[in-house]
């Protein structure tokens, strides 16, 4: 150990020899008190961060603890790690300082102010660590096992509490929620199903309206969530459960986040329902005056039997006979306090029927909707065509922009989508605006005409401009992500998105979804710069080798993480500090069964034995579940 340097360039080195080898221990500041506290000779258990300088391995101002102190506490060379700032450094909470206060923290509360809250024959079927020491040996392991053993028994209670507040709403609901008995399937649905409907249903959506036709027949609220990819035919399973509830005479109501979606339902059920003795009405922000207060009267005086719209059908002056099911379209798009206000539309609430374009992982749904019901459909209509799914570069702009004339030329039509980032919007516009004119460029009026949709326009303009594109009057739309949801173009056949590399892989999919609607081959463009990062790399190989959004949900959960997936985070319930339920997925089942076990026995709680579980629980703040209300 020695003093090298002068003035205020010195600084302390001393040599930290093992059997395998050397490395130096540097101190800049503080070095006189070091110098008297290290002893030489001795060992020590060194920690710090390992760098290089002038070719010597070194470790600047480590921290260390003598062998002697670690063999007496009988603490085995495993260190807690603690994130902190300089700032708090500075104030003199380093990571040993904070393990510390930790430590004496944890040695001060004894086992009873740490109270158990999984049952004990659970704890004893996982061999799960009691709740006390494990909050202990996470911080204060003897070795790697009880980390690991400490950690298991965390996790696995962070997904036992969490499974058993979604399984006492469900069951809860299940027992003491009354819905209006549907007891027949009848006239309007057998003529429909028999004679209008305009292709075969897939077996998956057979299934659906077997377990939609199950809920409804029992006395009990149906709260079910319909999940489908793009184009897998969620509408007619939504028309024919409308068409149920109109067969018990009751009304219905379908409600779609925007304008040009609810349109777009209107108009495609009114087709359907056609030569069928049923009055459907459309309400939304555009219906004023006399046409309004007709609708209005006919949703009150139960003449209309089934009522397509947007938020407006929540307004207080929207009034029906008697409600039987609503059912609402990319229910992400509303908020759970929306949702709510259709359950007030009648004294029983109506059966509710929340569908989503966006799938949802399995594990995921099973964590987030386990107190709803939850259908699939995991099949696409017959007829359709995989979309073509390519990556190109700003070298190949020319390329692609004459491979979108040819399909013009052809009669199709054309989709170039920019990314919409709010803390960049000004720079969003800027990039849009600048976009449209080089795609003027490439198409010159009047041999092309090109649509513009973005945020900025008055609410009227975008809607016309998006009429123009749905009529075909124009032959190519620019817009940002808000056509994502709400327009239905079979003719459209090439969707090109801008800057890829700025959008996940759910959202990928769902603007993807806006082609390959009709009978022609479909394609879809993932444009992005000459340089691409490893993740964005990731996400485009994914979407490139496959059309089907169940994979694609579950690659985008295990790139970004359960949190981040879209609306996940209202729910209130991934707020995991341990748990992870991609890689803790056996943890999850287990816990799952264990919760639903439990509450078929006790689901008030009150045995003894789940005394702890039931005071926990309590003390809790309570959480609002976003499939709570539907």
């Amino acid at each position: 150990m020695e003093v090298i340097g002068e003035n205020r360039g010195k600084r302390l080195v001393a040599t930290l020899k093992d059997e395998t080898g050397t490395i130096d221990l540097v101190w800049f500041q503080g070095w006189q008190w070091m110098q008297k506290s290290v002893q030489l000779n001795t060992g020590y258990i060194v920690y710090g961060k390992v760098s290089t300088f002038n070719g010597a391995i070194q470790i600047a101002h480590p921290e260390m603890d003598p062998i002697t102190e670690v063999s007496a506490t009988g603490k085995q060379f495993l260190e807690p790690v603690y994130y902190t700032t300089e700032k708090l450094k500075a104030r003199g909470l380093t990571a040993k300082a904070i393990g510390k206060l930790t430590k004496n923290l944890l040695e001060q509360l004894s086992p009873q102010e740490i109270r158990e809250n999984i049952p004990v024959d659970i704890l004893q079927q996982y061999r799960l660590m009691p709740r006390s020491l494990a909050h202990y040996k996470i911080h204060w392991p003897l070795s790697e096992e009880e980390s690991h053993q400490a950690q298991r028994r965390l996790k696995f209670e962070e997904l036992f509490i969490a499974q058993i507040r979604i399984c006492r709403l469900k069951i809860r609901r299940q027992k003491l929620s009354h819905g209006y008995i549907f007891g027949a399937v009848g006239e309007h649905f057998n003529d429909f199903y028999n004679n209008h409907l305009p292709f075969d249903l897939t077996g998956a959506q057979k299934r659906v309206l077997k377990e939609i036709r199950q809920d409804t027949m029992h006395g009990r609220q149906m709260n079910r969530l319909l999940q489908g990819d793009v184009g897998s035919g969620k509408t007619m399973v939504a028309l024919l459960t409308a068409l149920l509830a109109i067969d018990n005479g009751f009304q219905a109501c379908l409600m779609a986040p925007t304008e040009i979606l609810s349109q777009q339902h209107f108009k495609g059920i009114s087709e359907l329902l056609e030569n069928m003795p049923l009055n459907v009405a459309l309400l939304t922000g555009s219906v004023k005056g006399k046409a309004r207060k007709q609708v209005l009267q006919g949703a009150k005086d139960g003449s209309i039997q089934l009522l397509v719209g947007t938020h407006a059908l929540l307004e207080k002056e929207v009034e029906f006979q008697n409600l039987g099911m609503a059912i609402i379209d990319e229910q992400h798009r509303f908020g759970v306090a929306q949702r709510a206000r259709l359950w007030e539309k009648n004294n029983i609430p109506p059966h509710v029927l929340v569908m989503t374009a966006t799938p949802i992982p399995r594990t995921l749904a099973m964590t987030i909707y386990g107190d709803l019901d939850v259908s699939v459909i995991d099949e696409m209509p017959p007829g359709r065509k995989p979309i073509t799914t390519v990556h190109r570069t700003e070298f190949q702009r020319p390329q692609v922009m004459d491979f979108i004339k040819e399909e013009v030329k052809k009669g199709r039509q054309a989709y170039i989508v920019y990314p919409l980032i709010e803390d960049s919007e000004k720079l969003d516009y800027e990039n849009l605006m600048k976009g449209y004119e080089e795609v003027k460029a490439f198409f010159p009026e009047p041999q092309y005409y090109i649509s513009m949709v973005h945020g900025r326009q008055p609410a009227d303009q975008r809607e016309t401009n998006m009429q123009r594109f749905v009529t075909g009057d124009t032959n190519i739309m620019v817009a940002t992500t808000v056509i994502e949801v709400g327009v239905n173009v079979p003719n459209a056949s090439v969707m090109v998105i801008e800057s890829t590399e700025r959008f996940g892989l759910s959202q990928l999919h769902q603007l993807r979804g806006r082609v390959g609607r009709g009978a022609e081959q479909s394609f879809c463009i993932l444009m992005t710069g000459n340089k691409v990062s490893k993740d964005s790399k990731e996400r485009i190989n994914v979407m490139v080798q496959t059309n089907n959004g169940f994979i694609i949900s579950e690659k985008d959960m295990e790139l970004r993480g359960p949190g981040d997936i879209e609306g996940t985070r209202q729910s209130g319930v991934l707020d995991f500090k341990l748990a992870d339920i991609l890689a803790d997925k056996p943890i999850l089942d287990a816990a799952r069964n264990s919760a639903e076990k439990l509450l078929q026995q006790d689901v008030d709680l009150v045995l003894p034995e789940n005394q702890g579980l039931r005071d926990f629980l309590a003390a809790q703040r309570s959480k609002t579940v976003w499939s709570k209300i539907s």
